[in-house]
């Protein structure tokens, strides 16, 4: 299958750049280093760095600059974004990616520490805010957010994943600085903590919920896309580094929209290379950066996004974080536009594929698609040895998710999957005559 958001020409990817206005003169053959930071892990970055990295395209780019220099690029690789804001206000670092609400605290970090950033393209989103997952046992016997009242949750605090946490927690008649017991930690360490049973559960962003549950170590409490409120990652660079080599940074969103037409033309492949190089599970990564995942990928900045930030900064402030931020100073669009010339208003324009069950047969190098979860459980069901994985969208929030880590529920002739028990209870109690049904049953009701 294949994702069919903005179509990037090669022509226009793969255009000359102008030289860019460095300290050294054109042809003196200089070396200029330009340190990229990127999570490899947080796999909806992929298109601004591990996906980038491992197509070389980047690369390729600084050399079709022929600008008489010769181009290093360094790559960073992290666990979430403080680090990368700490070495870009250090100076130390150029370009970085990460998700929204570190995105903030980088604009802040930046402008107080007289280093200012700027926001230059989005990598993955997801206008409902799936990315986020609030995650607990699997013999946990929450079902709900009002379940933990009293109770310990791992986070990170300052991060999209925390972001959603204080949001969905208030629209439960919690209180998130008073009623839980928060863990600000690694999402590796808060991982473990669950796990172990010191934590009662997690709160946190791509891939972490999507591993844990296709590895059967933890269940979702909380589809994100409930808040529906947009949530994404994006590319941030200096801005003494943008002025002074605009070139470079073009050339660094050449190369991320590359990276981004190849991920859509190639799902498959793009997750496969994203796992070699993590070391994830490929339908993990799939899951959230397949032809239908739950990312989706275009560099533009939209408008419904940078709307989305400026609402997070009250959050940020409300958690002491950072102050007021300038937002509309912070996004500055001006390169990428240069970078992608017409193809910048086609990716602005761009909107999400619909949501589509998908089987992923083993050794395919292309998913399968199903009108309706019921057909793909059908094929499932038919299949069972051959099936690598299988994908089925939420009812409600469209939400894509492991149809055998699903909550079902049958309606009818049809069979609807939920990625967490409250949605699948609202959806329930508002349709008479509907009930919960396990997986299997839901597979045999199918075949």
């Amino acid at each position: 299958m294949r994702r069919t958001p903005v179509a990037l020409t090669a022509l226009a990817l793969l255009a000359p750049l102008s030289a860019c206005a460095g300290t050294a003169a054109a042809g003196d053959g200089a070396t200029v280093t330009v340190t990229v930071g990127y999570q490899s892990r947080t796999i909806n970055t992929v298109t601004a760095g591990t996906l980038l990295r491992s197509l070389g395209s980047f690369e390729k780019q600084l050399n079709a600059l022929h600008d008489g220099h010769t181009y290093k690029v360094v790559w960073q690789d992290y666990a979430t974004g403080a680090p990368i804001t700490a070495q870009m206000t250090a100076g130390k670092t150029d370009i970085g990616s990460m998700g929204d609400f570190p995105l903030l605290i980088n604009a802040a970090r930046g402008r107080q520490l007289g280093r200012p950033t700027r926001l230059v393209s989005v990598t993955g989103y997801n206008l409902r805010g799936g990315l986020n997952t609030i995650m607990t046992a699997p013999g946990s016997p929450l079902s709900s957010l009002a379940g933990l009242k009293g109770r310990k949750v791992s986070t990170s605090i300052g991060s999209a994943a925390d972001g959603t946490l204080v949001r969905a927690l208030r629209r439960a008649g919690l209180d998130p600085d008073e009623d839980i017991h928060k863990l600000n930690q690694q999402p590796a360490v808060g991982a473990s903590a669950l796990v172990a049973g010191s934590a009662d559960a997690l709160s946190q962003f791509v891939a972490w919920p999507g591993l844990l549950a296709f590895q059967g170590k933890a269940k979702a409490l909380y589809d994100g896309a409930q808040l529906n409120l947009p949530t994404f990652h994006g590319v941030t660079a200096r801005e003494d580094f943008a002025k002074k080599r605009p070139a470079v940074l073009e050339a660094f969103l050449k190369a991320q929209a590359e990276a981004t037409a190849y991920l859509n033309a190639h799902p498959v492949d793009a997750a496969e290379k994203v796992a070699k190089a993590t070391g994830l599970p490929a339908e993990v990564v799939y899951l959230y950066n397949g032809a239908h995942g739950i990312a989706t990928f275009d560099p533009a900045l939209k408008p419904e996004l940078v709307s989305a930030l400026k609402q997070d900064v009250a959050v940020l402030k409300d958690a002491g974080l950072t102050g007021d931020i300038d937002v509309d100073a912070f996004v500055d669009d001006r390169y990428a536009r240069r970078a992608l010339g017409a193809a910048y208003a086609k990716s602005l324009a761009a909107v999400p594929p619909p949501a589509v069950s998908e089987a992923w047969d083993r050794g395919a190098t292309r998913t399968r698609a199903f009108a309706t979860p019921k057909e793909l459980l059908a094929y499932v069901a038919a299949h069972r040895s051959g099936v690598r994985a299988a994908y089925v969208p939420d009812a409600t929030t469209g939400t894509l998710w492991f149809a055998d880590r699903a909550v079902w529920g049958a309606d009818g002739d049809a069979l609807l999957p939920f990625v967490a028990p409250a949605t699948a209870q609202a959806y329930l109690g508002a349709h008479p005559g509907a009930s919960a049904v396990s997986y299997g049953q839901a597979l045999e009701q199918a075949s």
